[in-house]
């Protein structure tokens, strides 16, 4: 029962990664856009949230880091 729940967390990170990514993808191209800025924002908030802590042993501020590099690198 406890790898459903691991599947299940992995899951909700790897969904927020990508929901990160893309919104990052696209305030690149387009700054001021307001949709990307918030699923940026909240996205930021459960990278840095208990909720994320309870989820994985990653660090949430090296997570956010990556994936700017990778984005803004590109």
């Amino acid at each position: 029962m406890e790898n459903c729940y691991t599947r299940l967390a992995n899951a909700i990170i790897v969904q927020a990664a990508k929901d990160y990514a893309k919104a990052l993808r696209r305030l690149k191209k387009f700054p001021h856009d307001k949709d990307a800025q918030y699923v940026k924002q909240d996205c930021e908030r459960f990278f840095r949230s208990g909720w994320f802590e309870v989820l994985t042993d990653l660090d949430g501020e090296v997570l956010i880091q990556r994936m700017n590099e990778e984005v803004y690198a590109a």
